[in-house]
C-alpha cells in the first residue's frame, strides 16, 4: 500500500488529506500536527455565550475553493452572509470615522468618483488621486513594494489613508516592504459579487471552526497524530523518513509539508541547505487578537457597520476593530455587543511579551477615544499568534518559484500553506488540494509498497 504523510493540521493540511483520500481510497494517509487541536489559524472559542474568532471570521467567495469544499462536505447549506448594515468598512483618522469609499477591488480603488468625495482626503489629495496617470505595472518589469506602486498611482495621501489600512488589516504588514506582485491581485470589476451570485463573505453560524470540524468528521481511515511534532525530514530508500516527537519515525513514499515556512525550513535542513535558506527569507508578523464585550446600553455609538481600519500614520499598535456582533448574527447574547481588535504590525514593537492587562488597556483606550466607550467590559479575552502571519515582501513570487524549483529536485516532496500563495481560507484550501493532486499523481507512477 502506498503511503502519504502530511505535516501540518491547519486548513491546508486538512484539505490535502481530504483531497488525497477522495482521489485514492487505497492510500495510507497519516497527518501529524504538533498541537492537540486541528485547524491552525482557524480557531473559534465559545465563552459565556460569546463566539470568539481567533483567526479568520469568514471566507471570500470571489474564489471558489472554500465554497466548493463546503459543498463536498455537505455543509454549504449552513453558510450565512454578513448582517446587512448601512455601512461596511470605515477608516479611523484622528479618532474620527469615515466610510471607506465604494469601488475597491481587493486593495485597489476602482471608482474615481467615490474617491473625489471622500472626506478622508484633502482637496489636493483628491486631485492627485483622480489624475489616474497611466503607469506601467512595475518599473523595468521588476517587482516593487505596494507602497511604491500605489503612491505612484494615486498619490501619498490616498495611499496612506485608503490603501495602507487595508494592507495592514489583511497582512499586518508594512506596505513599504510588501510585494506588489504577491499582494495586489489584478483588479476586478468594482463591487464584484461572490461566486454565482453568492454574497462576497460567508461563514458558519458556529464560526469558521465548523469547516475544520466537518473535515475532521469526514477524514475516516486517515491516521491523525495530534500533539505530535515533526522534527526533521530525511531521504529513505522508498521515500522519506520523518522524525517525530516521542523518538518515533514515520516512513512514507510521498510527503506534503503544510507548515509555516520557518517550520518547513527547519524540517528540510537535512535535505537541502539552499531550500532551507530560501524558506527562511519569508518573514512573519506576530499579532494579538483582543475581544471586548459590553452591555449594549453602555455603548452610545450606533455601530451601524462592520468596523474600522486604523492607518499606520495613526502610530497605533492596533490595526483594526471589527464590530463582531454587528457583522454576524449569534455572536453575542442579546443586549450585548462584541468587538474584536487586531494588534501588531510587522516591523513595529513586539506585543507578545506585553501583559494581558497592558493589551486590554491598549484596546480599551482605543474604544474610548474612537467610540466613546468608557464602561468596563463584561468580557475580555485575547489570543497571541507568535509568527502567525507570513509577509510577502518584495521579490516573494520569485522566491517561491525558487523554493518550488528546489523542492522539485526531491521526488515525492510537496509544499503547501499560507506562506506561499495567499493567506485566505480559499487560497489555503487550493494550496493543500493542489499538493494532494501532485502527490497522488506522483504515487500513481511508483511501485506498490506493502
Amino acid at each position: 500500500m502506498k503511503r502519504l504523510l502530511i505535516i501540518g493540521g491547519g486548513i491546508a493540511g486538512l484539505s490535502a488529506a481530504w483531497a488525497a483520500s477522495r482521489a485514492n481510497a487505497e492510500l495510507e494517509i497519516t497527518l501529524v500536527e504538533r498541537d492537540e487541536r486541528l485547524g491552525g489559524k482557524i480557531r473559534t472559542d465559545m465563552v459565556d455565550g460569546f463566539l470568539l474568532e481567533q483567526g479568520p471570521d469568514s471566507f471570500l467567495t470571489t474564489r471558489p475553493e472554500a465554497l466548493e469544499l463546503s459543498e463536498e462536505l455537505g455543509i454549504a447549506g449552513r453558510l450565512v452572509p454578513r448582517t446587512p448594515r448601512k455601512l461596511h468598512s470605515l477608516i479611523m483618522h484622528g479618532h474620527a470615522l469615515s466610510p471607506l469609499p465604494d469601488g475597491f477591488s481587493g486593495m485597489v480603488p476602482m471608482d474615481t468618483a467615490a474617491l473625489a468625495v471622500s472626506p478622508l482626503l484633502s482637496e489636493s489629495g483628491r486631485r492627485r488621486a483622480l489624475e489616474q496617470q497611466p503607469l506601467p505595472a512595475s518599473r523595468d518589469g521588476e517587482d516593487e513594494s505596494v507602497a511604491s506602486f500605489m503612491v505612484r498611482r494615486f498619490g501619498e495621501e490616498a495611499f496612506q489613508l485608503l490603501v495602507e489600512p487595508l494592507v495592514g488589516g489583511i497582512h499586518a504588514g508594512d506596505a513599504s516592504l510588501l510585494s506588489r506582485e504577491a499582494v495586489l491581485q489584478a483588479p476586478r470589476a468594482s463591487s464584484e459579487p461572490g461566486t454565482e451570485g453568492k454574497p462576497p463573505f460567508l461563514t458558519f453560524p458556529r464560526g469558521t471552526a465548523e469547516l475544520v470540524q466537518a473535515l475532521e468528521a469526514r477524514l475516516s481511515g486517515i491516521t491523525v497524530l495530534r500533539g505530535t511534532g515533526a522534527e526533521s525530514v530525511r531521504r529513505s530508500r522508498s521515500g522519506y523518513l520523518v522524525e517525530v516527537s516521542g523518538a518515533r519515525r514515520c516512513e512514507t513514499d510521498a510527503l506534503i509539508i503544510a507548515a509555516p515556512a520557518h517550520e518547513t525550513a527547519r524540517l528540510v535542513a537535512p535535505l537541502d541547505a539552499g531550500m532551507q535558506e530560501l524558506l527562511g527569507l519569508i518573514p512573519f508578523a506576530s499579532t494579538v487578537v483582543i475581544h471586548l464585550a459590553y452591555r449594549r446600553s453602555d455603548v452610545s455609538h450606533a455601530l451601524d457597520g462592520y468596523g474600522y481600519l486604523i492607518p499606520s500614520v495613526e502610530h497605533s499598535d492596533l490595526v483594526a476593530c471589527t464590530w463582531t456582533s454587528q457583522k454576524w448574527a449569534g455572536r453575542a447574547p442579546d443586549d450585548h455587543v462584541l468587538l474584536r481588535l487586531m494588534a501588531g504590525r510587522f516591523g513595529r514593537r513586539d506585543l507578545l511579551g506585553r501583559s494581558d492587562e497592558e493589551l486590554f488597556e491598549l484596546a480599551s483606550a482605543e474604544l474610548s477615544a474612537t467610540l466613546g466607550i468608557t464602561a468596563a467590559p463584561v468580557l475580555q479575552r485575547l489570543h497571541r499568534w507568535d509568527m502567525g502571519m507570513p509577509q510577502y515582501t518584495v521579490g516573494h513570487v520569485r522566491r517561491v518559484d525558487a523554493i518550488n524549483a528546489r523542492a522539485a529536485a526531491f521526488p515525492g516532496l510537496f509544499l503547501a500553506g499560507a506562506s506561499y500563495g495567499g493567506v485566505g481560507i480559499p487560497q489555503c484550501v487550493e494550496s493543500g488540494t493542489r499538493a494532494a493532486a501532485a502527490a497522488c499523481g506522483y504515487l500513481a507512477k511508483q511501485g506498490v509498497h506493502t
